[in-house]
């Protein structure tokens, strides 16, 4: 028995905040310690000896990370199956010599990515997502999320080609499905090798690193809706990820991975569903008729699940109390559509609704029975499935608190479907 969505109908987009963190290199103090001398001439000999020792320390550190670290540009991608998840990391601290000794193709690259906020007809770059003055590996510069669908990848590599990006780099690092399936067009049309990465282990060192960078915004990486089963109470609120462990990790792309996560280096696949994000456009491209994931959310948006959906009332008349199932609870998705005066009046937003509804309350039955398995209370979900469907959230977050009568909290991550590209970065500048 599953959720109508009908109960939490005000969905507001939260997206338009740019979360922000800086990051610096703090000194230790112990490089300025005062020490008292017998005589001034000792104690200028000690200063100067004093600046001499942090202006070294200080120069080989700096020479070590240039040395660890790699060429520009920064890159990490995650290739799924129904979306490109691409992470570029814009400098904004380079020196006049440095840029003096810029090669064209890297500056074309750029100004390219960085000038632009869609690519194409299809290709889209989060603005509202852009981490700003962040410091990785010794450079401060600005955090770029940039998207596009997967079918679009040969547009993408013959951009590549077109910029000469070979010449910068000879591999990149990338995850997911596709960084298997075309890792022979990115040798042949860019002449690039691929790091293939894990992306389980890439999604969970992306989640991670993300917490912990965003943390000092107000706003926070990590949220969670307040009262969900009060819908007029209902509200966005940040949620701090001090201390997580244990989580469960869903996933929701395509299909649906679950992970149970105990430590940053222990987690496990529990499960996962075929019904995802993809099952959700495809059915909607063939019910109604869309053809991207925006049209399909605001014909849901504007639709009614129960004129679909069969409900626990439909069949008992109300409640089933024995069993304390609500009336409005759905007793079979789609149900409805055995009767042709009932498929006669519907609309496609009806329909458009009732799919959402169905592999929502899927994702959250299954997820529900993962967390009682695994006796964890916290439950973070992530994926492009995420992206501007509050609806979708809401519904999660009700029945997460409705059935388990308040025991486990819904998470959820501003950067959604990213965090996978994110550590494949991470991979880049750790690793090189």
């Amino acid at each position: 028995m599953e959720f109508n969505g009908h109960e939490s109908d005000n969905e507001t987009d939260e997206e338009g905040r740019t979360p922000t963190k800086v990051l610096r290199t703090e000194i230790p103090n112990n490089f300025f310690n005062n020490r008292s001398s017998e005589t001034a001439t000792a104690g200028v000999t000690s200063a100067t000896l004093e600046r001499e020792t942090f202006t070294s320390t200080s120069k080989h550190t700096v020479d070590l990370l240039k040395k660890s670290r790699p060429p520009f540009p920064w890159f990490g991608m995650d290739i799924g199956g129904t979306l490109v998840k691409l992470v570029y990391f814009e400098p904004k601290d380079i020196t006049a010599a440095e840029e003096q000794e810029e090669v064209e193709s890297l500056k074309s690259i750029r100004h390219y990515l960085t000038s632009n906020t869609a690519y194409g007809k299809t290709g889209i770059r989060d603005v509202h997502l852009e981490l700003q003055d962040l410091t990785m590996c010794g450079r401060t510069g600005n955090l770029h999320f940039i998207r596009f669908p997967t079918q679009d990848l040969p547009a993408f590599l013959q951009m590549g080609h077109n910029k000469h990006f070979s010449s910068l780099h000879s591999s990149l690092c990338a995850t997911g499905g596709g960084a298997y399936k075309f890792e022979s067009d990115f040798r042949t049309m860019v002449e690039l090798q691929l790091h293939k990465l894990d992306e389980l282990d890439c999604l969970v060192r992306g989640v991670l690193y993300m917490d912990s960078v965003v943390c000092s915004d107000p706003s926070g990486e990590c949220y969670y809706f307040e009262s969900p089963t009060v819908p007029e109470r209902c509200v966005q609120k940040p949620y701090t990820l001090t201390n997580p462990y244990p989580l469960l990790l869903v996933n929701i792309g395509s299909g649906v991975s679950i992970l149970a996560v105990y430590s940053e280096n222990n987690y496990k696949r529990v499960t996962g569903t075929s019904l995802g994000g993809g099952t959700f456009l495809g059915l909607c491209c063939l019910l109604t008729g869309c053809s991207t994931f925006e049209e399909a959310l605001q014909m849901a948006s504007q639709g009614e699940s129960t004129n679909v959906d069969k409900l626990v009332r439909d069949i008992y008349g109300g409640d089933y109390e024995r069993f304390g199932l609500p009336g409005w609870a759905v007793a079979s998705s789609f149900g409805n559509m055995m009767s042709k005066d009932k498929r006669d009046s519907i609309s496609k937003e009806d329909l458009a609704r009732a799919t959402l509804v169905t592999i929502t309350n899927n994702i959250g039955s299954i997820t529900r029975m993962c967390a009682l398995n695994e006796n964890i209370e916290r439950v973070v979900f992530v994926g492009n499935f995420l992206r501007v469907n509050t609806l979708s959230m809401k519904l999660l977050a009700y029945a997460m608190d409705y059935w388990s009568k308040g025991q486990l909290k819904a998470l959820f991550l501003r950067h959604e479907g990213y965090f996978g590209a994110v550590g494949a970065l991470l991979e880049l500048i750790n690793h090189t």
